[in-house]
């Protein structure tokens, strides 16, 4: 639907933020089933857990972030309702084809199909829900928008944990891939495309050349507290990404559950957590927003700053019980930025630069966390399994794929599991200590808030 001038009706709008929390949780769906389905794919495919890392985060944060930041510009001028159906039907694509790869190579190129697909999705996105919502309830709106991260993290988990247990871990790329493509036709059919700044106080904008990527640009760098909220973002990023990367392998090599449990039990705890999060991090930032802005940035960086030293205890608890419980915490903490984050990014520009900004959060968000976090954590994950592995070869001869060959000793299965899990959780532990790093960066980001603000 193109009518763009007329006013928006609260159905429309109900509508439209409906089916872009379904089209954010395939977004996610398909991006954590590497972090689900890694450890059998590991096995399958005699991988180390640093190219699992890279599979789950550099292949696909490339062209994602790269792509990003084109599509935006492309965003400022175009039908944002096209350019997203044509993202989701790209990625979902992709990830189907996931399921045909034969080793890290063409795993990798697949992922990085998938990534540049889901790079048409975020920047436009963003830009049309604040043209559907006034800036005093975009929080609350991008918080609900948001749950597609949790939702896609908890199918992606249950459903291609339990498809993979019982038909193969190809099986499970396929059957959650294709349904997208059904999706983004239905999407493009139904959804309006809203006038560029209709909701803001000074009216919509004219259509027209919006400033150039290098002028957005340097007003962004000018405002400090844009620049902390990114770097407190993207360092988040960085651990969360390499906890939901591990955090099933994790449960596999330590806890002895099967790969449906393992899945189940990390669907249903993170996505509590997460959902939790997300709606409140959105709406407790317009609740107290009202009173001072630096809220929006106060709420998230003392959270950060707790959930570290919890991340850290949880992930030292030796039964599956107790890992459970001791983790919701940390994990409802870590997920109260994102809407206040982006919320604040599309207040401090106007309406032609809106899909800018959020590409250029977007893009370091990615290459930072993304990008380097699983891979970074994968590879401290290798380093302390090799340190701790007590059999007579390295690591690496000894275990391939992180398991003792096929018809190998029981002493040797034992040294290697205890080697892989050992290694893994003090990776993680030293993820979560970063968080502290990421609160800090909010905390500063509060201090030039008032300043930085258009509205």
């Amino acid at each position: 639907m193109t009518d763009a001038a007329a006013p928006i009706s609260r159905a429309q709008r109900t509508y439209m933020l409906t089916l872009m929390v379904l089209v954010y949780t395939f977004n996610f769906i398909d991006r954590s089933l590497l972090g689900v389905l890694g450890q059998p794919i590991k096995a399958d495919l005699k991988l180390q857990d640093w190219q699992v890392g890279v599979l789950g985060g550099l292949a696909f944060a490339l062209l994602y972030s790269i792509g990003g930041l084109g599509v935006a510009r492309f965003a400022e001028r175009a039908n944002r309702v096209t350019i997203i159906s044509a993202a989701l039907g790209i990625w979902s694509a992709m990830t189907a084809l996931c399921g045909a790869a034969v080793g890290f190579w063409s795993l990798a190129l697949a992922r990085v199909g998938v990534g540049l697909g889901e790079a048409g999705y975020i920047p436009p996105s963003y830009s049309m829900i604040a043209d559907y919502y006034p800036p005093e309830k975009r929080a609350s709106a991008l918080g609900v928008f948001t749950l597609g991260v949790p939702l896609g993290a908890f199918l992606g988990a249950v459903l291609g944990g339990a498809l993979a247990q019982a038909y193969g871990w190809r099986v499970a790329f396929f059957a959650l891939g294709l349904p997208g493509v059904a999706l983004a036709i239905l999407f493009k059919l139904t959804v309006r495309e809203p006038a560029r700044g209709g909701m803001d106080p000074g009216g919509a904008v004219a259509d027209g050349q919006p400033p150039s990527f290098s002028a957005v640009l340097r007003m962004l760098m000018r405002k400090r507290a844009f620049v902390h909220l990114t770097l407190g973002a993207s360092l988040t990023s960085f651990s969360g990404y390499a906890v939901a990367q591990f955090a099933v392998p994790l449960l596999l090599r330590g806890y002895d559950l099967d790969l449906r449990t393992a899945s189940l039990a990390y669907g249903v705890v993170g996505t509590l957590a997460a959902a939790v999060g997300v709606g409140a991090g959105g709406f407790l930032a317009d609740f107290f927003g009202k009173k001072d802005a630096r809220f929006r940035a106060w709420i998230p960086g003392f959270a950060l700053m707790a959930a570290a030293p919890l991340y850290m205890f949880a992930f030292t608890r030796p039964t599956i019980g107790a890992l459970g419980a001791a983790i919701i915490l940390p994990a409802i903490l870590q997920y109260l930025y994102l809407g206040p984050v982006f919320a604040l990014a599309q207040n401090m520009v106007d309406a032609r630069t809106r899909a800018t900004a959020t590409a250029v959060v977007n893009v370091v968000i990615t290459l930072i966390g993304l990008g380097l976090g699983p891979m970074t954590i994968g590879a401290l994950s290798d380093f302390f399994a090799s340190r701790s592995y007590t059999g007579l070869m390295s690591f690496a001869v000894g275990c391939p794929g992180g398991v003792a060959p096929a018809g190998a000793e029981g002493f040797a299965a034992t040294a290697c599991r205890a080697a892989s899990f050992s290694g893994l959780q003090q990776a993680l532990i030293a993820a979560a200590a970063v968080y502290l790093w990421s609160g800090l960066h909010f905390i500063l980001a509060a201090k030039h808030l008032k300043k930085d603000l258009l509205s």
